[in-house]
Order: C-alpha cells, then structure tokens, then sequence
C-alpha cells in the first residue's frame, strides 16, 4: 500500500477516531538543497527507531512526508498513552543522540490529537488533522522551543490532555504540562505544551495570543500610547504568527512579516506602526545594547 499503512479499507466518506501526530522541524529553510536530505533522513530515524523502541508496529502506523515534517496517524487499536509516554521519551533520546554531533542541532515540533480521521488513496484529512497541524506550527510551540534553547516541544489539544495526559501514567506527568491559550482560523483554542525531560514550562511569559483579523493567530497588541507603536485595525497584532495550514501553507519558519517573505515568497504577516518600530527575534548581545531613541536631558540606559 502507497503509505505503508494496514487499514481494512479506503472509504473517504468514513471517518475513524485516530491520534494524530504533526512532526515539523525546526526553521527548515535555512538548510540548503544539500542539508535538506540529511535532514529529513534524521527526521525518519528518530521517529521510525522510537516507533521500534515503543513497541509500535510501523506498518500500523500512517505517515505522510510533507517535506519538512511528517503527518502521522495512529489507529485506535494501539493505547495512545504508548505514544505520548514512551514513544515520546525514545523520540527524545533518539533526537538527543542525532544532535550529539551536530553544529546546528535539529530542532522538532510535535502535536497531537484525537478526533475523526478520514482516509483516501491520497492521506488523510478531517478537522482532526487540520487542528493537530496547526498546534505543531503555532507561534506559541515556535517560541517556547526557541526560548528554552530545546531540541523538543510536545504540544496536545485539551480534549487529548483532558482524556489521556491527566491521568497520568507510565511516562506521561501531566504536572509537566503547562496550558496556552491559541487564537487559530477556525477559534480560540487551548493547547498542553511540555518539553520531555523538563519541568512545566513557564507558558505565561509566552503571552497570550489574541485573535487578529483574517484569524490570524497573534501574541497581542502593542500599546501605542505616547507615540510609540500603535497596531492599526487593518493589521494584525505584533508578532502576529498563523498557524498555517494542513498542507503546508502559512508563514515562514520565523514567522515574519512584512520585508520578511517565505519560501514562495508570500509575506503573511504585516506591521502598521506610528512612532518608531523595531522588531527583534533571536539576536544574541554580547556587551549592553541600546535599542531605541534617548529623548530628554536624561542619562542614557543601556
């Protein structure tokens, strides 16, 4: 079968309650056409050595390839606690080992939900699968990954963290979980993050995201009050990130905006300032840095 998976039948019109899993790496447009398949074969070994390692026959499992990830579903006939549990904890090692001798290490984003799933020829699709993709792509997992300098961000819908995480269970701590609330397309939602081998992390510096228009998902405004920053009604919030879509579509792995295009080219994100605007994301300073204009007779502050 073209996608390895064992299903009894194709019937697009019938929809089974599977776990989804989304897989997405981390900034994968910085690697070159030379890095990218040695990219994406690190991807595979990690995650098809943890189904082994799991217990988890790999020809039960659905695997999509969608360049820079992988879309997974799993039938309900394998407990999805195997999955969140030691599934995720030999992903983790897995991933610790490939990093081990790497310059720059691979990063990986995972979601996962359960809901009705439909299978064709083609893959699968549903609004399950729909919402899983979006939590692996929201800003909230991006930032939290790149914050906590991790190699790995677990992010689970609340029904998934309600139903299985809560309880508890080999490997699964659900005290190491932390709710963010998510402004998606389709709503607000909110999503479990937890990075294995870590305590909970600390979500609320994260920020909230607000909803901004078109249901582009954001962090929030920025006060523009004193002439500085203001956000105009026809943009959405600073920093506001989407979630993307099922298939790929959505901002760029460092969900910039305007000056700053994707792959293909389509600036999705946009800022109207009044005042001064300065943008930042993942700068490095070695000494004080001053950011901004000095006005009145006061000293500077670094």
């Amino acid at each position: 079968m073209e996608h390895g998976v064992a299903h009894e039948a194709f019937d697009a019109g019938e929809a089974r309650y599977e776990l989804v899993v989304s897989v997405d790496a981390r900034r994968s447009g910085q690697y070159n056409d030379a890095e990218k398949p040695r990219m994406r074969q690190r991807i595979y070994r990690v995650l098809e050595s943890a189904l082994a390692q799991a217990g988890v026959v790999r020809d039960a499992v659905h695997m999509e390839d969608r360049g820079d990830g992988v879309l997974m579903s799993v039938p309900g006939r394998i407990a999805v606690s195997r999955l969140l549990g030691l599934w995720m904890v030999e992903v983790h090692e897995n991933l610790r080992e490939e990093n081990g001798s790497l310059l720059v290490p691979l990063g990986l984003r995972v979601a996962m939900h359960v809901g009705p799933v439909r299978h064709d020829s083609r893959g699968i699709s549903g609004r399950a699968v729909d919402l899983t993709c979006r939590l692996a792509d929201s800003s909230v997992a991006r930032e939290l990954l790149d914050r906590e300098r991790a190699d790995l961000v677990l992010a689970v819908s609340d029904s998934l963290y309600a139903d299985v995480v809560q309880a508890g269970g080999k490997f699964i701590d659900p005290a190491r979980f932390a709710p963010a609330r998510l402004a998606l397309k389709e709503g607000a939602v909110t999503a479990w993050l937890h990075l294995p081998g870590r305590p909970a992390p600390d979500t609320g510096a994260l920020g909230p995201e607000e909803p901004g228009d078109g249901g582009v998902a954001g962090t929030g405004g920025v006060p523009g009050a004193g002439g500085g920053t203001a956000v105009s009604s026809a943009a959405p919030p600073l920093g506001a990130v989407d979630g993307g879509d099922a298939d790929g579509e959505g901002v760029d792995d460092e969900g910039f905006g305007d000056g700053f295009d994707d792959e293909d080219g389509d600036a999705s994100v946009r800022y109207a300032a009044q005042g001064d605007l300065s943008v930042h994301q993942h700068n490095v300073y070695q000494q004080p840095v001053h950011i901004g204009r000095v006005t009145g007779a006061g000293p500077r502050k670094d």
